[in-house]
């Protein structure tokens, strides 16, 4: 692997006596000032520790109920009713513990057991408090009294300047839901889809089912709902994500693009070294859990687990299962470029490298003349492709050495770069550039990203960037918390899986559009969730695409419980169903009916009363039990032909999107779920914009993601013409 490094710590020489060490002073220096920034570190994280274990209340709460406690011994009051007298007969009495001194330590003994106590409490309380969740069902600005009250009770627990994780001890487990409930809804989900025969047929198998063996997997299920932090999250990383066998390219992992007007600089080095800086000051606050929280309304707080394994961490590959590999402290990143790897250290002195010393170093690489070693260009490729491949291989070839050496260093750094040698960007004169920029960051040359990586920073020839984000280890609004705020030998032949991966790549047909004819401001005056109304337009889209409907994915999340991920929402319901059938009669009508029972399915799925996880865990414990369940296999081999997803946006409002109208990112997206079906992720921007991501297959003679697109803009135009509203001018 060849290395860049930044300064030289020591040098040596061989000699007929031995070896001839030189030291630099310098670089003595900087050992201690690496040791030093070292030992701060851990004390601040110990600090923080403290602070985020004693949450709501803080150590200088303690202090003063300490002091009050104290004052009350000149009073002659006792407040503990004799309990510190109790603790005072237990300490013994010598010279050095006086019946004075007993007193005290008897008085702050109980001042802390009560200050636990209290925080106790208070975090039960907090916990009570947040499992209600009946104010995500009231209409939008439309607040009942309770609500208001709840609101001010959860804002008063919460606490002064929380951390992090502050919260994530006052969090509600994820319910689970009453298997009577899951099975109506599911029946309800798939109505539209069944003609009255097969639903009739649907039907039966689920009654059968909730009779038996429901009953007996639920046992199992509310067992294990006490027992661990989320009933569902540990095993959805590990059947959905860990154990799939196929490639993660595409199938799995997800992009995140740019901003769409702005580049700060088309200087390749200097934004790399700019966004790299920022990322660096972003994981010194998350490993010490300085970020705050996110919260809903701005108030309820929502689960931070997930952002621990941000950076420092790898999908390392098996022949039956991968696992995450996490650490701390990583103090280097891998760059690729042109085929080549690099070594760079992210320290110097103790400290994080300036923008202009990574900028250095990064066009050092961009400068180096060297060219790959054998079988060093492709390597990657072994990320993207079937996992048994790549880990058989991994054994084969990676086990011991030069090789084994290199490996480590790509999966122990902070992250992976790639300084690509294409520009890609938005470009409003080439009505292509945005599917080119997609098909970028989801797969490269499949062998440019290394895809295993918790993600991959794209920096474009051009300026621009993007990233690529393994999926197990986190979800999409996770990396977006991330990116509004940051932004020797090798094998001796060409990689076996190569031909095979480019094949997935190839197969890929993308199409990313903005629409820019109205948005979320005309859509609120017509009285109805922006999504719901974008996911009905989809419904639309996709009845005139195919002539049918299809069993539809939205994603939708869980975070408001502790570890927390997320749900499905089925969007395809009878509700809209008959909307789009009878567009041009009564839509408007329907329309209104369609999109309430969107919204409040959406609802459902947020506070822990959807229909797939429990589904998915019913089947995992009848795996375990080995119980053969024709209708939970039924449920689980249906195909979502309609995949969709919304990309959040301005999660943490730094910035004004109405000044600044500009610095608005595209979004990201996904490669499609089933073979003859879409994926689209959208994202709603400020007031005025939508931007979509289609993705499909191009063997696939059922879809065309550019005439999906099309589609998904007439829908959008149709349904807001059934309203009496214009957009707002400027």
């Amino acid at each position: 692997m060849a290395e860049a490094h930044q300064a030289v710590g020591f040098q040596f020489t061989v000699t007929p006596e031995g070896i001839d060490l030189h030291l630099s002073r310098e670089v003595l220096k900087h050992i201690y000032l690496s040791g030093v920034t070292s030992w701060r570190k851990r004390a601040i994280r110990l600090k923080n520790g403290i602070l985020t274990g004693v949450y709501p209340a803080s150590p200088s709460s303690w202090l003063i109920l300490v002091i009050a406690i104290m004052s009350t011994l000149y009073t002659r009051v006792d407040p503990s009713m004799g309990m510190i007298d109790s603790i005072k007969e237990t300490l013994p009495v010598s010279d050095y513990m006086t019946v004075q001194t007993q007193t005290v330590v008897s008085a702050i003994l109980f001042a802390t057991g009560l200050w636990f106590s209290l925080i106790l409490i208070l975090r039960y309380t907090l916990k009570a408090l947040l499992s209600y969740h009946g104010w995500i069902f009231e209409s939008h600005g439309k607040k009942s009294f309770s609500t208001k009250l709840w609101l001010n009770l959860v804002k008063m627990l919460s606490g002064q300047r929380p951390l992090l994780y502050s919260f994530q001890a006052s969090l509600p487990k994820l319910p689970v839901p009453r298997v009577e409930d899951t099975v109506r809804r599911y029946l309800e989900s798939v109505r539209p889809l069944l003609d009255d025969e097969a639903y009739k047929q649907m039907e039966t198998v689920a009654n059968e089912f909730e009779k038996d063996p429901a009953p007996k997997l639920q046992k199992y299920l509310i067992l294990k709902s006490w027992w661990s932090a989320n009933y569902v999250s540990d095993w959805w990383e590990q059947y959905i994500y860990l154990r799939s066998r196929g490639p993660i390219m595409v199938n799995s992992n997800f992009y995140t693009m740019d901003l769409l007007y702005i580049t700060p600089t088309h200087r390749q080095a200097a934004r790399a070294g700019n966004v790299v800086h920022a990322m660096l000051q972003y994981r010194r606050k998350l490993e010490r859990g300085e970020h705050a929280p996110m919260r809903a309304l701005g108030i309820v707080p929502m689960c931070s687990f997930q952002m621990e394994r941000m950076f420092n961490t790898c999908r390392i590959p098996g022949v039956e299962t991968d696992y995450l590999q996490h650490l701390k402290d990583r103090k280097h990143l891998v760059v690729y470029h042109r085929g080549r790897f690099f070594k760079v250290w992210l320290y110097y002195g103790g400290r994080h490298l300036f923008p202009s010393e990574l900028e250095t170093q990064f066009q050092r690489i961009l400068g180096d003349p060297t060219e790959p070693r054998p079988g060093e260009e492709r390597l990657a490729a072994l990320t993207a492709g079937d996992r048994v491949t790549w880990a058989r291989a991994r054994m084969k070839y990676f086990s011991q050495g030069v090789n084994k050496a290199s490996l480590d260093a790509i999966e122990t750094a902070a992250f992976f770069l790639t300084l690509d040698d294409e520009s890609h960007g938005y470009d409003p004169e080439n009505g292509r550039s945005l599917d080119m920029y997609a098909k970028s960051l989801l797969h490269g040359k499949c062998y440019d990203r290394w895809f295993d990586k918790s993600f991959t920073l794209i920096i474009y020839k051009n300026g621009k960037m993007g990233l690529n984000a393994e999926h197990s280890w986190g979800d999409s609004p996770i990396v977006g918390h991330m990116w509004e705020v940051g932004p020797t030998s090798w094998l001796p032949t060409r990689c076996a899986a190569n031909l095979e991966i480019m094949e997935i790549a190839d197969d890929v047909d993308f199409h990313s559009f903005l629409f820019d004819e109205f948005g979320k401001g005309l859509i609120k005056r017509c009285r109805t969730s922006p999504d719901a109304f974008i996911q009905l337009a989809l419904q639309l889209a996709q009845f005139r695409d195919k002539g049918k409907f299809c069993l539809t994915y939205e994603s939708s999340m869980t975070r408001m419980f502790k570890e927390g991920r997320t749900e499905t929402v089925r969007s395809c319901t009878c509700e809209s169903t008959a909307f789009v059938r009878a567009m041009e009669d009564e839509g408007k009508t329907l329309f209104q009916k369609a999109a309430d029972k969107h919204q409040n399915m959406y609802r459902l799925a947020m506070t822990g009363s959807g229909i797939d996880r429990h589904l998915f865990c019913l089947y995992i414990v009848s795996k375990y039990l080995g119980i053969d369940s024709p209708f939970l296999k039924q449920v689980l081999s249906e195909p979502w032909r309609l995949s969709t997803s919304q990309t959040p946006q301005q999660q943490l409002n730094l910035i004004d999107i109405q000044k600044f109208p500009k610095y608005v990112s595209a979004g990201g997206g996904f490669g499609p779920v089933a073979d003859d079906g879409y994926g689209v992720s959208y994202i709603i921007v400020g007031e005025n914009l939508i931007t979509f991501h289609i993705s499909s297959k191009f063997f696939s003679p059922e879809t065309d993601s550019y005439r999906f697109g099309q589609n998904i803009r007439q829908a959008m135009l149709d349904i807001k013409a059934l309203f009496n509203v214009e957009k707002k001018k400027p």
